[in-house]
């Protein structure tokens, strides 16, 4: 699955390049919408993300396409791995500026991990 969003000013950090906690803002947001997506009806949870890697920074009016995977699925959890790539305005040419895996659990109402529903939308469905 792919989602692109637009680095605005209001994104950026006190030099000029984008704040890294918006970035992963968007990762949190982007690969629970596929989590979602692929369980519906399922509440699930942020539960972590494994190593943060930003690898280059970002400038405004940069177009972002955040590339989500499904990477596995436990008993009652589910991981995507996440790429962002940028292209700068004027440019034809995208470079990876971000990248790790983020986890999602399956709560019931009571806050505790329960099973993920049985019947999983195929997360290829969502490929471009």
């Amino acid at each position: 699955m792919n989602l692109y969003t637009l680095v605005r000013p209001e994104h950026l950090n006190h030099f000029g390049k984008l704040f890294g906690g918006q970035m992963l803002k968007w990762v949190d947001e982007y690969a629970a919408l596929a989590a979602m997506r692929q369980f519906p009806g399922a509440r699930l949870v942020t539960i972590g993300m494994d190593r943060v890697v930003f690898t280059r920074g970002v400038e405004s009016g940069s177009t972002l396409r955040f590339h989500v995977e499904h990477e596995r699925t436990g008993t009652t959890s589910v991981t995507f791995k996440v790429n962002v790539f940028a292209q700068e305005m004027d440019t034809v040419d995208e470079y990876q500026v971000f990248e790790t895996s983020i986890t999602f659990v399956c709560v019931g109402g009571d806050g505790e991990k329960r099973a993920l529903p049985c019947r999983a939308r195929d997360p290829r469905a969502d490929q471009d």
